[in-house]
C-alpha cells in the first residue's frame, strides 16, 4: 500500500466519521436576514437528513414572539452588506424601505413568512427552544411565542442537547 492510498484512506475514514448529524443554531438577533438565514439553514439541514435544532436567545426571541415575529425588519445601520453609508442608513424611512423592498424579493421567490416558516420547520422535527435568561430579562411568558416550540431551555440545557459525534454549532 503507497503512501498516498494510505493518506486517502485516513481522510475517506476521517470525513466518514466527521459527517454532520445534527445542527444546533443560535439566533440572538431577529433582524430579517439573520432569521431567514438560520430558517434556510436549520431547513436545509432537515431536507438532507440531519436534525436540527434552533435556540432563540436575547433580541432573537422577537422571531417567535407572536406579536413581532411578523414584524421583523432589515437593519441598516452598521449592516455593510446595504451598501449605504450607516448615517443615510438611519435616516428616517431607510428601515422600512429596506424592509419592503427585501419582503417584496422574498416573495417573487414564494418564501414563507415567518410564522408560516416555523410551522414547516416543526412540521419538519426541527426544534424550536426559547432561552429561559432572555425570556425573563424581556419580561415574557412561554403563552406570548409561537405555540409549537419545544420549551423553554437554559444556555445549560442547550449545551447538553450538543453532545455526541457530528454535532455542530452555528452562532447567527
Amino acid at each position: 500500500m503507497t503512501q498516498e492510498t494510505l493518506e486517502s484512506q485516513t481522510i475517506a475514514t476521517s470525513s466518514e466519521s466527521e459527517s454532520v448529524k445534527k445542527m444546533l443554531l443560535i439566533l440572538s438577533k431577529a433582524t430579517l436576514d439573520n432569521v431567514y438565514a438560520c430558517f434556510i439553514l436549520a431547513n436545509g439541514a432537515r431536507m438532507e437528513g440531519i436534525q436540527a435544532e434552533i435556540f432563540f436567545t436575547f433580541f432573537g426571541l422577537e422571531a417567535i414572539t407572536k406579536k413581532k415575529m411578523e414584524k421583523l425588519h432589515i437593519a441598516t445601520v452598521g449592516n455593510p452588506a446595504m451598501h449605504i453609508p450607516t448615517m443615510l442608513g438611519g435616516l428616517p424611512g431607510m428601515e422600512a424601505m429596506a424592509t419592503k423592498m427585501m419582503k417584496s424579493e422574498m416573495e417573487k421567490l414564494d418564501m414563507p413568512q415567518v410564522g408560516e416558516f416555523l410551522d414547516i420547520l416543526s412540521a419538519s422535527g426541527a426544534k424550536l427552544w426559547a432561552c429561559k435568561l432572555a425570556m425573563e430579562m424581556f419580561h415574557l411568558q412561554e403563552s406570548d411565542l409561537y405555540d409549537d416550540i419545544d420549551g423553554v431551555l437554559t444556555v445549560g440545557g442547550f449545551y447538553e442537547r450538543a453532545q455526541g459525534r457530528g454535532t455542530h454549532l452555528l452562532f447567527i
